[in-house]
């Protein structure tokens, strides 16, 4: 087990960032939770919302906070690029030493945060995995198959939940290699990309809620044919860069 630190051990700064198309039902709300759990973790910290070319007031939310409370504040495309697409900016937006993201449809609570900072020394990616996801059963079939099949591809191991939204990642992660996908696989590709290179990774069990507010895109024909393509395409280039 991980030493854990001393009571005076020195809180890290934290940047916080949240992946959201049309979410202005629960943008919000999650931005103030997350930085009043912030202000009890972080030595420093900032809230992102990546608002990835959103049709509602996702952004205008987000705009009307950070006028009260500048560490919050928004990043956006100027047209829908995709899950990974927002991934990237948030990663590349983020200034603090650790990076934390989650999803902006408001289904895991921030306040869990607490649990993972104990492991954060001595690891370089702590991770989360669902604990009864609550998700309809046609999204559940989909997170089975495709995690059983990028297992079996990658040879991955130690990681349940691949594409769990609930992740902490060391900022200097990105000085030993560059994500590149924009779709559904950017979980697949940081985790591959992280045990390939000998990163530290840890995983732990958060619980998972429903949907309160907005429309899931995930489960979408377009998403996961996008997802496919973009798997193979990056398990042939994972073979030929000597990665086996």
């Amino acid at each position: 087990m991980p030493p854990r630190p001393s009571k005076r051990a020195k809180k890290p700064s934290i940047s916080v960032f949240f992946p959201a198309y049309n979410e202005e039902a629960n943008i919000g709300a999650l931005c103030l939770k997350t930085a009043a759990v912030l202000k009890g973790l972080a030595s420093s910290w900032e809230v992102i919302a990546v608002n990835d070319g959103s049709k509602d007031r996702t952004a205008a939310v987000v705009e009307a906070l950070h006028k009260k409370e500048p560490r919050i504040r928004v990043v956006s495309h100027a047209v829908n690029a995709g899950y990974g697409a927002a991934v990237k900016t948030g990663f590349a937006s983020a200034k603090h030493e650790w990076i934390f993201f989650t999803d902006g449809d408001g289904q895991f609570n921030v306040e869990e945060m607490a649990s993972f900072m104990p492991h954060l020394a001595g690891h370089d990616l702590v991770v989360g995995y669902r604990i009864d996801r609550a998700d309809p059963w046609n999204r559940k079939l989909n997170a089975w198959a495709w995690g059983t099949l990028v297992r079996s591809l990658f040879r991955l191991k130690g990681v349940r939940d691949i594409d769990c939204a609930f992740k902490f990642v060391r900022r200097d992660v990105f000085k030993r290699f560059k994500l590149e996908t924009t779709g559904a696989m950017i979980s697949t590709e940081l985790l591959v990309k992280s045990s390939k290179n000998g990163l530290r990774i840890m995983e732990l069990g958060v619980k998972h809620y429903p949907r309160r507010a907005g429309v899931q895109t995930g489960a979408k024909i377009s998403v996961i044919i996008r997802a496919f393509k973009e798997l193979f395409s990056y398990f042939i280039q994972w073979q030929r860069s000597g990665y086996r």
